[in-house]
């Protein structure tokens, strides 16, 4: 397909400057960009290709203008989610994952399936189940009893959503992911252990995207929640009782242990891990390890450099004498407190100096 770029300017709220008849085919990087594609320009790292792309037209923000270049440009407030937007006018006809009830599907007869709802190949759907309008099981996938799914939501291939959980409106959960399994609950009893019935459900707001082989426990007790406008990357896991607040944002294999609770816009680095019973605030960006409350809005990084093989193994072992050397560095302070002269008010020699 291809679209004027008046139509696509008009469509996500941008001001052109140059040709608004170009004809826009696809979308393509600064550096790769043809006449007929359209690209962008949201990291400044990249600005060096901006002057000789042969893009047919680039959306950027209006201090990236370069006058009298010959480029067109389309002025926007953010580069980046104006990409997003034309993106979306582009991508006019996704893939279904599930046309029609398939034949071989196994549908419990008190299921409730929107007439205009799609059931894959091999699904099984159990007892109690109700499935809203548009909404699409891919083939493979379980639907235990009980749970219930809004409208116009997408489960690819292999989705596995155990009994009782609630899912929202407009959701999309990519292949292999596994909703409402039992969160790791033990009691040791002289060496046995004794499995604790995971009582609660996994309660799913609207427009949430879950990625693949990413798995989020059911509650211990208490229900584990997702609010709306969650997204969660690949092979991520999200423990039981945890609450993940609107809008928040978690990469590729981050590992949230029990009763974590996430607020509202959280960005959380791939492979961050969280200790359980710990509450982040809104606004929090994290990348590491994290142990306590974070209780003011800010980036948070916990993490150590790569070094060289060699340079790392000299090193870690001197971090087992840090406290040895803590000690001995406030000992020989203390010493030299001891033995300033001081003046008349008490004061140390060089305190004193240090004033002027």
């Amino acid at each position: 397909m291809s679209m004027l770029l008046k139509d696509i300017a008009e469509k996500i709220g941008g001001k052109i400057i140059g040709d608004s008849g170009v004809q826009i085919s696809r979308i393509a990087n600064l550096q790769t960009a043809k006449k007929d594609e359209i690209s962008f320009l949201s990291d400044k790292k990249l600005h060096k290709y901006l002057a000789e792309s042969q893009a047919g037209a680039v959306l950027v923000k209006e201090d990236d203008v370069l006058p009298d270049s010959g480029i067109t440009f389309v002025v926007v407030p953010n580069p980046y989610v104006a990409f997003a937007r034309v993106a979306q006018l582009f991508d006019t006809t996704p893939p279904s994952c599930a046309p029609g009830i398939h034949p071989t599907a196994v549908i419990d007869p008190s299921a409730k399936i929107a007439p205009t709802a799609s059931v894959g190949a091999h699904a099984v759907i159990e007892s109690g189940v109700i499935i809203g309008e548009g909404t699409q099981i891919g083939p493979n996938c379980f639907i235990g009893k009980d749970t219930v799914i809004g409208k116009n939501t997408k489960l690819w291939a292999n989705v596995s959503v155990y009994h009782n959980c609630v899912i929202g409106d407009s959701c999309l959960f990519q292949s292999g992911c596994v909703i409402g399994s039992d969160g790791f609950g033990y009691a040791n009893e002289r060496g046995e252990w004794i499995k604790i019935p995971q009582l609660g459900r996994v309660v799913i707001g609207n427009r949430v995207e879950i990625g693949a082989s990413t798995a989020v426990d059911r509650g211990a007790v208490d229900d584990t929640v997702i609010e709306d406008n969650v997204i969660i990357d690949n092979q991520v896991q999200i423990a039981h009782n945890d609450r993940i607040g609107y809008g928040t944002a978690i990469a590729g294999a981050a590992v949230l242990a029990g009763s974590v609770e996430l607020g509202k816009y959280c960005i959380v680095g791939g492979t961050s891990v969280f200790d359980g019973h710990i509450k982040i605030c809104d606004g929090v960006e994290i990348l590491g390890q994290v142990g306590k409350n974070i209780n003011k809005p800010g980036k948070y990084h916990s993490f150590l450099p790569v070094l060289e093989a060699e340079k790392w193994w000299k090193l870690f072992p001197k971090l087992y004498s840090v406290d040895k050397i803590a000690a001995r560095l406030q000992a020989l302070e203390k010493n030299v407190r001891e033995h300033l002269p001081a003046d008349d008010a008490g004061n140390s020699a060089d305190s004193k100096d240090s004033s002027k």
